[in-house]
């Protein structure tokens, strides 16, 4: 039987907001077993990038990555939020290790082809390595991934931080019964988004169907959830969706996505 691992994804408004941060922490550190930790760092890069002069452009809330806009990233992703991440962490007895997709091969990725927009680079994911990321676990360290890949050509890349925890959670399948964990600001999917308690607590895919139609799933959680599913159907175990609380083990009040 294989051991059970997690892999939590933790949103932006969560990073920015010291206490928030904080609290997660403490609730992931305590979390049993097994963990891996994803995360981005998109709004403080902006506003880094602000006083450095860098601006900063997004098309449908996805960053044009160019060469300035990518060193900057690599400072915010990989430096700033990672290490003070993992400092954290240390502090609460979670022996972690900040990675991004390149340290350990760990990520795979290729530059996206240009279409009807020049995403510059950003990436898409490849493959993960899987028995390079056990052997970390299986050490005791609790990896803390970046929003950042590479091309194994010498080219980092900007990747989306909801699609490389779905991709770490696919990959790893093989090794563990994996759970993924979309952390975010809310507490679930919403059937109001007005009423932060309308929490839709079971979707598979005929009610996802149906939440689509009546327009309770749309804009913004929408890509969210096409990773939710594309990673139930590549063998992930199960997807939960919800605000910091639901990693506490006697919260019910969150969305979980079977197929």
């Amino acid at each position: 039987m294989k051991r059970h691992l997690s892999i939590i994804k933790i949103g932006g408004n969560v990073i920015e907001n010291k206490v928030d941060l904080s609290k997660f922490l403490q609730s992931f550190s305590e979390l049993e077993g097994p963990k891996i930790l994803v995360h981005g760092g998109g709004k403080l890069a902006t506003q880094l990038g602000k006083k450095l002069g860098i601006e900063s452009k997004l098309i449908g809330g996805r960053r044009i990555t160019d060469e300035k806009s990518l060193e900057l990233i690599t400072m915010v992703y990989g430096g700033l939020v990672n290490k003070n991440i993992v400092a954290e962490l240390q502090s609460l007895d979670c022996n972690s290790i900040g990675l991004s997709g390149a340290d350990g091969d760990t990520i795979q990725a290729h530059k996206r082809p240009v279409k009807e927009i020049d995403y510059g680079f950003a990436g898409d994911v490849d493959g993960v390595s899987a028995d390079m990321i056990t052997k970390l676990l299986e050490a005791g360290l609790t990896p803390v991934f970046c929003a950042m890949t590479h091309d194994g050509n010498g080219q980092l890349l900007n990747t989306n931080a909801d699609t490389i925890a779905s991709e770490l959670a696919i990959g790893m399948s093989q090794n563990y019964e994996t759970t993924l964990y979309y952390c975010f600001e809310k507490k679930g999917v919403l059937r109001d988004v007005n009423d932060n308690e309308s929490v839709v607590k079971q979707i598979d895919s005929a009610s996802y169907q149906e939440l689509l139609a009546q327009k309770v799933i749309a804009d913004g959680m929408l890509p969210k959830m096409e990773n939710c599913f594309h990673a139930l159907r590549q063998d992930v175990h199960q997807v939960r969706i919800g605000d910091t609380s639901m990693l506490d083990p006697k919260s019910t009040l969150f969305t979980t996505l079977t197929l």
